[in-house]
């Protein structure tokens, strides 16, 4: 046995050194002496550091850095800096490893890339409103404006996690992949790293919906060998005359991702085989930068001379670009069989920024709109919101995930300048962009000399003018209109600081009725008013005051003692001791819905029975995979893990997260939507029905049914038993002649 262990662990540094070995092949920037000395002193002080510890695997846990190290030097194409901190990213959080230790061996630069890849050690404050893991995305993210390694090497470090995530529980699967399409694959996708988000995105699906997954995976696999001939015949007469003309070219076809599939399967409502666009054609052609604009527009004019373009499909790129750096001239044209195809066309210098956004910054460091100088303008952008003092961590991340869209527009100030801001901004939102000052004081817009209020939403070409005036101040629904996070920050901080003047004049109402009473102005008589008046600070405490929600004139259930403030004790009378006695203003805190007791579920880790209520926006049933979720004032609320709002409650509030699953089945009945649709036809409706009530004994609550140009759609609640149940009930209705879908609802006729 002995003797079988040491082999293993002999074993184990063999393939360690191996693993090393095939990081320094890849690492192509870092070719001399210095740069291999450096990533062998990381390698060194990780893997000793990381030595007596393992992975969920049972792996040792050095495989993990080397991992990460791999992607960001071979897939990303990052440098030596970066390597270094990609091996010893887990060390100050995991080992006896020191940020000091660090910066001695290797640096400033490195402590703080490998400070801002650290968790925060022993944060824990379950009471609040914020999660642990909203706190280490503020944290990591703070560090965004310092060094945007920071992000690079943590989408490493999430990619290979998710990569190997087999290993893991399945609760721990499911909050993990929801903190990955939460926050991650959004941040890859607008620091142009398109390959690492697709992945991520799809490797969150096959762990939130597997079914689902291996369904698309199937079916794109089935039809790889049409769509193989499909391709090589519709680039033949493309790749005729592009040698002929002596292009240096390469076409690629590129296959949507699982994920993008599903989310159009699911926004769109359509099935798989009515997607056009499973598939693109990327041309790429080796330019010289001077010429690959042109170059682009030539193959452009050989693309539609052999095909029909869509002229609402032409997406030019190239003489703007993305504010992710991303460059390209997109169109969709008809093929000979009647099916739209997207063709991408761009140079191997657009096609690589493509590939690997800001993380090719340093390759392209010296174009004339090279990459870094588009990162340094969106840094500019949100570092309002980078940078904002005190907000609660939730806020933050929301607020950041405003500034990571896929689409903008372009808008122009009445000068020419141009302004870019995402889909669906608004005056308001332009205002901003201009200058604080000019959005605090605006009072309306004119869009193309056409006078329109602040909420008017923008579309690209539009040139605007800002009106303003001296007297206007930020409103609260002010909110409610801006789309930026730069904007929603500026009114916030604008609001904030009104809301501390109103506060000093609360503070000092206070302070005069103290002095009144006797009680002496300490922090441990404000608390007990903070304590009594459930405020969560004494500025709300003094806003209160002075918006006339708290009444100082007379105070109810309070005392005082020798200066001090105290609450009355039961059966203490307030008049005896020369105290008078008043009201106060109550603010309606809302009621919680009453917990329903329920025999179907066990909840927790100790599998108890315990009250909890069904969330109505995905409304489970028994046989779905559920969590539970501790809610603020409705005790549990029940969940399905592919609810619409799983994704956001699992990243943003999972310490609240509990297990739960169904128990044996009993005759419970729950409700649930279904949706059909087909081909209107005399008796449609009654054979539906006859199939619910009649064969299949199953009681309605709701049906509505509406026909259009000989199709209908129809829309039920029924109710079933469990999963089982509702699945029979689904296959009968298909079978029913002229129904061609049925599908499941969240939530009554959404």
């Amino acid at each position: 046995m002995q003797r079988n262990t040491k082999q293993q662990l002999e074993d184990e540094r063999r393939e360690i050194l191996r693993r090393y070995r095939g990081l320094l092949r890849v690492c192509h920037r870092s070719k001399d002496k210095s740069d291999r000395l450096k990533i062998r002193q990381a390698f060194e002080m990780a893997a000793d550091a990381h030595k007596d510890l393992r992975r969920k695997s049972g792996e040792p846990y050095i495989y993990h850095p080397i991992a990460v190290a791999k992607i960001a030097a071979e897939e990303l194409g990052l440098d030596t800096t970066s390597i270094v901190c990609a091996l010893l990213h887990d060390t100050v959080e995991d080992t006896e490893v020191t940020l000091t230790d660090i910066e001695k061996r290797f640096g400033k630069k490195v402590r703080m890339i490998i400070d801002g890849l650290t968790k925060i050690s022993g944060f824990s404050d379950y009471g609040s409103n914020t999660s642990d893991q909203a706190e280490n995305f503020r944290k990591m993210l703070l560090t965004l404006s310092d060094d945007v390694r920071v992000i690079l090497i943590k989408l490493a470090d999430r990619l290979h996690n998710m990569r190997t995530l087999d290993h893991m529980a399945r609760e721990k699967q499911l909050k993990i992949s929801s903190e990955t399409l939460f926050l991650y694959a959004p941040l890859a996708h607008r620091l142009g790293l398109y390959n690492i988000k697709t992945e991520l995105e799809d490797l969150s699906l096959k762990y939130k919906d597997p079914d689902t997954y291996n369904d698309i995976v199937n079916k794109l696999q089935k039809t790889q060998a049409v769509r193989t001939r499909f391709i090589n015949q519709f680039t033949l007469p493309i790749r005729r005359a592009l040698d002929q003309l002596g292009i240096q070219y390469e076409i690629k076809s590129r296959t949507k991702s699982i994920y993008s599939i599903w989310n159009k399967i699911v926004k769109k409502g359509v099935p798989f085989e009515e997607i056009y666009d499973v598939f693109a054609i990327r041309v790429i052609l080796n330019s010289t930068p001077e010429l690959e604009k042109a170059d682009c527009w030539r193959v452009y004019s050989i693309v539609t001379d052999y095909y029909q373009p869509s002229p609402d499909r032409l997406r030019d790129w190239i003489s703007i670009p993305k504010s992710s750096g991303y460059e390209a001239l997109h169109t969709t044209v008809m093929s000979p069989t009647g099916k739209w195809v997207e063709v991408q066309i761009r140079s191997v210098r657009m096609d690589d920024l493509a590939e690997k956004g800001y993380a090719a910054h340093w390759k392209y460091k010296d174009a004339p709109e090279s990459p870094e100088s588009k990162l340094d303008r969106w840094l500019g952008q949100i570092r309002e919101v980078l940078e904002a003092p005190n907000e609660n961590a939730i806020d933050f991340i929301d607020n950041f995930k405003l500034s990571l869209f896929s689409e903008e527009i372009y808008v122009f100030t009445p000068t020419g300048d141009l302004k870019t801001l995402p889909v669906g901004a608004t005056a308001l939102d332009f205002a901003f962009a201009i200058h604080s000052q000019i959005g605090h004081q605006c009072i309306g817009a004119k869009v193309n000399y056409k006078l329109v209020p602040l909420s008017h939403k923008l579309r690209s070409g539009d040139q605007v003018e800002i009106l303003t005036s001296k007297k206007q101040r930020p409103k609260e629904d002010w909110l409610n209109i801006v789309i930026t996070a730069s904007a929603r920050q500026k009114i916030k901080n604008a609001l904030k600081e009104e809301k501390k003047q109103i506060a000093e004049e609360g503070r000092e109402m206070l302070k005069r009725r103290f002095s009144n009473m006797r009680v002496d102005w300490t922090s441990n008589n404000i608390d007990e008013m903070v304590r009594h008046f459930d405020t969560e600070s004494s500025i709300e405490l003094y806003y209160r005051i002075a918006k006339g929600n708290i009444e100082l004139k007379k105070l109810r259930d309070f005392i005082v003692d020798n200066g001090k403030l105290r609450l009355l004790k039961p059966g203490e009378d307030a008049s005896e001791k020369g105290v008078e006695v008043g009201e106060e203003k109550s603010i309606d805190k809302g009621s919680g819905a009453t917990p329903q007791k329920g025999e179907t579920l066990l909840i927790g880790d100790e599998k108890q029975k315990v009250e909890y209520t069904l969330a109505m926006c995905c409304s489970p049933i028994p046989g779905d995979e559920v969590f539970g979720f501790i809610t603020v004032s409705e005790g549990i609320k029940i969940h399905r893990t592919n609810c619409p709002n799983a994704q956001e409650l699992m990243s943003k509030y999972a310490y609240r997260v509990i297990k739960a699953r169904w128990s044996k089945k009993e005759l419970v009945q729950f409700e649930v939507g279904l949706k059909f649709s087909g081909i209107d036809d005399v008796g449609i409706v009654q054979n539906i029905t006859n199939i619910i009530s009649t064969d299949m004994n199953v009681n309605m609550r709701a049906i509505s049914f509406e026909a259009n140009d000989g199709i209908f759609q129809g829309r039920v609640i029924v109710l079933v038993h469990d999963t089982d149940h509702l699945s029979s009930l689904v296959d009968k209705l298909k079978a029913v002649e002229g129904v061609l879908t049925v599908d499941r609802i969240d939530s009554e006729f959404n």
